[in-house]
This record gives C-alpha cells, structure tokens and sequence, in this order.
C-alpha cells in the first residue's frame, strides 16, 4: 500500500466518523443557511449558544486528529466569531451573516485530514499567534460582557426612573 492509498484509506476512515459528520452538518446550517446570525439575534444568548457549534469542530482536532495547532487555530476562529456576534445594536448579526468560521474550520479540518501541505504549514505557523489571540480574545470577550452588563444596567435605571 503506497503513501496515497494510505492517505485515502485514513481520509475515509476519518469521513465515516460522527464527529465529522455533525461538523458538516453544523457548517451547512449554521454557515451556509446563515442559522448563526439568526440564533445570534437572541440577546446574550445566542452567541453563546452559536459557540456550541464549535465543540465538535474542537473534539475532532484534539481527539481525532491530534493536532495541537489545528485546535488553537480552530479556537481562534470560534472565539473570534464570538467576539464578533457580541457588538451590539445588530451590527454583530451581520458581521455573522458574512463571517463564516465553521466553513474556515471545516477547510483546515479538510486540509489536515488531505495532506494538504500548504493548509499544514499555514495552521502550523497560525499555532504560535492564535495562542496569543486566544487569551487576549477571552480578555476581550469578558470585558464586552461586562460593557454589555452595565451598559443593560444603565438602560434599566435610565427607563426605571422614568417610571
């Protein structure tokens, strides 16, 4: 058996998995049918439970692949989707809308589970700076949560003293 028929033997073997099967489904309706923007749409909530989508995408790294920059790369891009959902005022849901981060973690996912050279090299030299953007995106994400709670605690006293 050469290198190629190992490499399809594994890809297919990998493909058969359920883990990889949820992820491709998650990436085509939280991605491709926009189902994340419009759960991100619930207030507080619904990022929260868009992040739940990205739990298989990191099992799958961890576990099934094995790859320690693959799944920095992978938190990067689920936390960065976060991030970005939680700008208030709808401006999230649409960067949501256009922001596809299950499609960019099925495409490296795919890259390593094909041998893709250029797609290893890239998550590769990524795992070094998403570690980095990892703890100031979770700094980043605690202080938005704590703008958004006092900014709903201002709203709240401000229509409060209204009436």
């Amino acid at each position: 058996m050469d290198k190629d028929e190992k490499r399809q033997l594994r890809r297919q073997r990998l493909m058969e998995n359920k883990a990889y099967q949820t992820m491709e489904a998650l990436t085509r309706y939280m991605d491709r049918y926009h189902l994340d923007a419009l759960i991100g749409v619930i207030p507080g909530w619904g990022d929260a439970i868009a992040l739940l989508s990205a739990v298989p995408f990191v099992y799958f790294s961890t576990r099934v692949i094995k790859s320690v920059p693959l799944t920095l790369a992978v938190l990067n891009n689920a936390l960065r989707d976060v991030l970005m959902g939680m700008i208030p005022f709808f401006v999230g849901d649409i960067i949501d809308f256009f922001h596809r981060a299950n499609i960019q973690n099925m495409q490296m996912i795919r890259g390593f589970v094909d041998g893709d050279e250029a797609m290893i090299r890239q998550v590769n030299q990524r795992a070094f700076q998403s570690a980095v953007v990892f703890v100031f995106l979770l700094m980043f994400i605690a202080l938005m949560i704590w703008a958004l709670i006092s900014f709903g605690s201002y709203l709240y006293s401000l229509v409060s003293s209204i009436f």
